[in-house]
């Protein structure tokens, strides 16, 4: 069985280091030479809306996934008239405009931030006056790790965030004011099998994820209602992975405040808060991404014990340096360092939450990374 991967990034190749042990074979469409999937898979260069490329894609794979939300969903939809694709392209084609998520989160009860669709600068100025300040202005396509969007907390911010963003459709979303961020991931097959890993609890600073842990459970967990929380993310992925008769990997990120979830996005791929799953959790994110889609029995999503991931930012430190924390697993994804990007990360676990929480902060002040 041949695997093919629109998208040669991290994910992808994380895709392929999992499936290689089943016995699965893959092959990369991405239009980076250098991609790093394309060190541990065969790789077609090409555009993602290339038609000969996908139609090479198509000839080589017996079965199709992707690796990043932003491959055109006509690329997914032209080769799912060819041969089997999931996640769905409809899934992908939601997931690319957050106006559609936050009607598709709002059709099925689940609680979004307040909300404005804007198209003219006269949008926002009447936008700005319903929801208030702070706000945040983004693109409705196309952003990610804080890309395309603006804070805005006075009235002179809407008209220069107007002018760096202006030109492609918006969305103004009433600001939260959040107690934390978690993430729900699950894995769906066709059949409507589901494993749901555990509630994790992410930490950003600009805009990128830093810090990600399954929740430990309380007392540690601090805010209200923190016992319900994963009942109530279960809840709601459950209903958008019926509504979109998902198969695959599907996570979707909340806002935490005052003991209950308000849904901020979600991603139809395998996703890097549950990075910890490699080395926490009984089956990877990666793996039962790829048994769902090939509608073999999903593996147990229970965690092994404590665990967190520590994202590695910029460029790999020494490998050493890595593993002389005790319990530090480093997984590098072989890209050339460039400020702000995501090239490893650093899975630790231990015996106890207390000491996987002592081990990610010694490893942080080694390697001096942001908090």
């Amino acid at each position: 069985m041949i695997i093919g991967i629109l998208g040669g990034g991290q994910l992808a190749r994380m895709m392929v280091l999992a499936g290689t042990p089943l016995g699965l074979r893959f092959v990369v469409l991405d239009p980076a030479p250098d991609a790093c999937a394309g060190q541990v898979a065969p790789q077609i260069v090409a555009a993602y809306d290339d038609r000969d490329g996908l139609q090479e894609l198509a000839e080589r794979a017996d079965l199709i996934t992707f690796d990043f939300e932003n491959v055109p969903a006509s690329s997914a939809q032209l080769l799912a008239a060819r041969l089997p694709i999931f996640p769905p392209p409809q899934a992908l084609d939601v997931a690319q405009d957050r106006l559609s998520e936050k009607e598709l989160f709002g059709s099925l009860g689940i609680e979004t931030a307040p909300h404005v669709a804007i198209d003219r600068l006269e949008d926002l100025e009447r936008a700005v006056v319903e929801l208030g300040f702070p706000a945040v202005l983004k693109t409705r396509r196309l952003g990610y790790d804080g890309k395309g969007q603006r804070v805005l907390r006075r009235a002179r911010d809407a008209e220069q965030a107007w002018g760096e963003l202006a030109g492609v459709p918006l969305i103004l979303e009433g600001f939260i004011d959040f107690d934390g961020e978690v993430s729900m991931l699950a894995a769906r097959t066709a059949g409507g099998d589901v494993r749901f890993y555990p509630l994790t609890r992410n930490r950003h600073a600009g805009g990128i994820l830093r810090f990600s842990e399954p929740a430990p459970p309380p007392p540690r967990w601090t805010s209200p209602g923190a016992e319900d929380l994963e009942t109530q993310a279960r809840s709601a992925s459950r209903r958008v992975l019926e509504a979109l008769d998902y198969v695959g990997l599907l996570a979707i990120e909340f806002f935490v405040t005052e003991g209950r979830l308000i849904a901020n996005e979600m991603a139809p791929r395998v996703h890097n808060s549950g990075h910890w799953t490699q080395d926490g959790a009984v089956t990877c994110q990666f793996e039962n991404h790829l048994r769902a889609g090939l509608g073999w029995p999903l593996g147990d999503a229970g965690l092994r014990g404590p665990a967190a991931m520590v994202n590695l930012i910029g460029e790999n430190p020494p490998a050493a340096d890595v593993l002389a924390t005790t319990g530090a697993s480093l997984h590098s994804y072989g890209k050339t360092a460039r400020p702000s990007r995501k090239v490893g990360h650093v899975n630790v676990v231990a015996d106890s939450w207390e000491a996987v929480g002592e081990r990610c902060a010694e490893l942080r002040t080694r390697l001096d990374l942001v908090d």
